[in-house]
């Protein structure tokens, strides 16, 4: 590149390692490739597709080349003026190029801005501002080249998405909510500092449009491995399941889970493979560790709840502030806990004193969510907002009907207790906990507690 190569290049091309370089150099000749060995000094719309393409939709494809070609190297930005303009005669220049590069794999919310602001215009040259609907066609084309990415590349982690919800609208969905923390003017339009706002808080948005460069036109970096967007899925029965997830709404929930919480998820219970049992959907959640729990109710609204701890059958509230309720449809969010209440996860079972269910959030019969042990029935009487979480109504209908559950463990299952596995002989009591909150909530004094055998280490 020689003496020509502007400054503001050089400095692009400084925040690379030695031997990434010339990967990134390399990259402009990669794509020329496909010219027949007669290199002209631009990259042609076709050059772009024959690459990024395979792992893009066409749109995507032509939102990428429009950036490239309005970026001016002397100023690394896009231009307003659209002098270079999109499918202009010029192309897209090897100095344009790796400005792109450096700023999608390398910078900041600041330099990332204005390559989103000419992605999500409609053409080269438009206005400084953008609408919230042509942020969210953007994103609709990023999810989609990412969830293609995850497909095609063999990254799905043991998720079958032939056997999971619909990925087209699970894709309108995640662009939905992505732009929905958006911070637009009164008028709804957004400037390219409030996108740099946005991109700055909404980490997915570079995580995203890093890995669609990344993969789309083979760079690959010594110190950046691949972003693990999926939860790996282990003992799952794909073929009797009709997930009530879709790939983008996982891509949103994962990174939700406080962490740590990294262990591969488990389906413990569906009422499609177990049935619209109460007690079997407890033997299900019982010693599994944390569990996120999934509810379609009879409107089509899909919605649900993740547990911090393993779920105990008590009369008492349980659980931390790291659980929260969160709904997939018709929008996904996330409602994390206020600090108004600890009531974060409630269980019990076969009681005349005590609701009988399983509920998250509010308080007994005003539940944020709520299951009866009725089994097919449930609540969300949250207006205006449930107290524990913050949520608003999560069903279609305050009392809902169940059409279908899933509950998966996503977390390290809690060690084996004494009595499990060669562990010593528990009490009646400790394999029955309903029996033992009977005990304790109508003041009897377990008396066997001070008959027991001592433990191996007391003795």
């Amino acid at each position: 590149m020689g003496n020509a190569e502007s400054v503001v290049v050089q400095k692009r091309l400084a925040r690379f390692r030695p031997e990434e370089r010339p990967v990134v150099e390399g990259v402009f000749d990669k794509l020329q490739g496909g010219a027949g060995g007669a290199a002209g000094k631009t990259i042609t719309l076709e050059m772009l597709q024959s690459s990024v393409g395979s792992v893009a939709p066409g749109s995507m494809v032509r939102r990428v080349y429009r950036c490239m070609s309005s970026i001016d190297p002397g100023l690394a930005a896009p231009t307003a003026s659209g002098k270079a303009g999109y499918a202009g005669p010029s192309g897209v220049s090897r100095e344009q190029l790796i400005v792109f590069l450096a700023d999608t794999l390398r910078g900041t919310a600041e330099e990332r801005a204005p390559l989103v602001m000419a992605m999500s215009q409609h053409a080269a040259g438009a206005a400084a501002v953008v609408t919230c609907e042509q942020v969210v066609e953007f994103l609709q084309d990023l999810v989609s080249a990412v969830v293609q990415i995850l497909v095609h590349r063999g990254r799905l982690q043991g998720w079958k998405p032939e056997r999971m919800g619909d990925i087209s609208l699970g894709v309108k969905l995640l662009a939905e909510q992505m732009c929905s923390e958006l911070k637009p003017s009164d008028e709804g339009d957004c400037d390219v500092s409030c996108l740099e706002d946005w991109i700055f808080r909404v980490q997915q948005v570079s995580q995203y449009l890093e890995l669609l460069v990344a993969e789309g036109l083979s760079v690959s970096l010594s110190n950046r491995p691949a972003p693990t967007l999926l939860p790996p899925c282990r003992e799952t029965p794909w073929n009797e399941l009709k997930c009530l997830l879709d790939i983008p709404s996982l891509m949103f929930l994962a990174p939700q889970l406080p962490d740590g919480y990294s262990a591969p998820w488990r389906l413990v219970f569906s009422t499609r493979l177990h049935g619209e049992s109460f007690t079997r959907m407890v033997a299900g959640l019982m010693k599994q560790g944390p569990t996120l729990l999934l509810i379609r109710d009879t409107k089509g609204q899909v919605f649900g709840g993740f547990a911090s701890h393993t779920w105990e059958v008590k009369p008492q509230f349980q659980g931390d502030s790291r659980c929260f309720l969160f709904t997939v449809s018709p929008k996904l969010r996330v409602y994390t806990a206020t600090g108004y209440n600890q009531h974060f996860m409630y269980l019990n079972q076969n009681q005349q004193t005590m609701p009988n269910g399983l509920g998250m959030g509010g308080q007994h019969g005003y539940f944020g969510l709520w299951l009866d042990s009725d089994f097919g029935r449930g609540h969300s009487r949250a207006r205006p907002k449930c107290t524990t979480y913050g949520s608003p109504q999560l069903s279609g209908d305050k009392d809902f009907t169940l059409d279908s559950m899933e509950v998966w463990a996503v977390g390290k299952p809690p060690e084996p207790e004494e009595g499990e596995e060669g562990g010593a002989k528990k009490s009646i009591l400790d394999v029955d906990p309903e029996a033992q909150a009977l005990m304790e909530i109508t003041g009897k004094t377990m008396h066997s507690q001070g008959l027991r055998e001592p433990e191996d280490d007391q003795e």
